[in-house]
């Protein structure tokens, strides 16, 4: 596996005209070298990250850590190396040198980032975006790929098990945590990616926080706050597995059955995920998907104004192909699925007055047409697939 998502590199180099790339985001250091990095804060995770360089027509990359155990087995030993410090302005005479014994001056490099320590004290590259090599490498998955989001899902779902049998009123959003996390460490995660959310929906948007944009509010940050009867709760969590992400969407009640108004909303929120499935193809367009589900939701847009109606997961929560963004139509539309692409569709069904209903399904699209690599479980509501 490894060794293909390099060959992928290698190859978008070759043709985007590129000498190289410079990674620093943990999720496109993963993807390219296959190192295993302890999960920090974001402050710390900033200061003491790992660097990747991949040079056009080498065999394998370079990685910089602080972590050396966390490389991969197979990285040849002088293709690791001890950590640089790009964020910081005193380490960019350590960051330059390190470059220059990869790079000859005026070389046309690809960067996923650059810290302002870089933008204020490295020069003599021609800096230009990673993200035509990284994004195209990484939107279709290999087969061993696919596995890893399905196993790293079936973790996420596993827990979420235990989570939801310790839900009845009085239970505090953090005690869903605590459960959660102890046992999906205990099945074999490697990391955390999301930390869980259990948001309770107010049930209209007058009620809920305020937004700038007028839509909901979501996410909102666990608290200790406790749970009531009948609360609706939007749930969302992802863990790491081998350097590749879960996404959990469900909606749960406190302490009650769903009635017949959110019966009603979960089989609308079917019927959107459905439509999309029934046409989701090799060569369907993104603009095709974002058409098939409003209509299906009676012309109103199924999700909310900062999201989407799908996006991807692999070695980031959420990634391409990304649908129904604010990139608007044009985008959409010359955004063509193709075998390889994994989509986690995520419509919202809001009834103002009455809160929603919110879930995910993950599905990898084939050759012919797609295959589901989440579970088909939805308690209280039942089964939907």
């Amino acid at each position: 596996m490894r060794r293909e998502r390099f060959q992928k590199l290698q190859d978008g180099l070759s043709a985007g005209g590129l000498d190289g790339l410079v990674l620093l985001g943990s999720s496109s250091v993963v993807y390219a070298t296959g190192a295993a990095m302890p999960a920090q804060d974001g402050d710390r995770a900033a200061l003491f990250r790992a660097v990747a360089v991949v040079v056009k027509g080498e065999s394998a990359p370079h990685l910089y850590t602080l972590y050396a155990d966390g490389a991969p087995p197979e990285l040849p030993s002088d293709h690791l190396h001890g950590p640089l410090f790009p964020d910081l302005d005193d380490g960019m005479d350590l960051f330059a040198k390190a470059l220059t014994a990869h790079f000859a001056a005026g070389a046309h490099v690809g960067v996923d980032h650059q810290s302002h320590a870089m933008l204020r004290g490295l020069s003599g590259f021609d800096w230009a975006d990673a993200s035509g090599v990284l994004g195209a490498a990484k939107l279709q998955k290999t087969v061993d790929e696919v596995s890893c989001i399905r196993q790293a899902q079936l973790l996420n779902e596993l827990a979420m098990v235990d989570a939801s049998r310790v839900l009845r009123p009085g239970v505090r959003q953090i005690d869903l945590s605590a459960v959660f996390l102890r046992r999906v460490f205990e099945l074999g995660a490697s990391a955390g990616g999301i930390d869980p959310i259990w948001q309770v929906m107010a049930p209209s948007r007058e009620l809920g926080p305020w937004t700038l944009h007028g839509d909901l509010a979501y996410p909102t940050v666990t608290t200790d706050r406790f749970l009531r009867h009948g609360d609706v709760i939007w749930v969302d969590a992802g863990i790491v597995w081998e350097g590749y992400a879960s996404d959990y969407g469900r909606t749960w009640i406190t302490g009650a059955d769903p009635n017949a108004q959110q019966l009603g909303q979960f089989r609308r929120w079917r019927s959107v995920v459905d439509a999309c499935l029934d046409i989701l193809k090799p060569g369907v367009s993104g603009l095709q998907l974002g058409k098939v589900a409003i209509e299906a939701n009676d012309g109103v847009r199924p999700w909310i104004e900062h999201f989407y109606l799908a996006h991807g997961v692999g070695t980031d929560s959420a990634e391409m192909p990304l649908i129904g963004t604010d990139f608007g139509d044009q985008f959409d539309e010359q955004l063509i699925m193709q075998p390889g692409m994994v989509a986690v569709f995520e419509p919202v069904i809001w009834e103002d007055g009455a809160a929603g209903y919110r879930s995910e399904d993950i599905v990898v699209v084939t050759d012919t047409g797609w295959v589901k690599l989440s579970g088909s479980t939805y308690d209280p509501y039942g089964f939907g697939a």
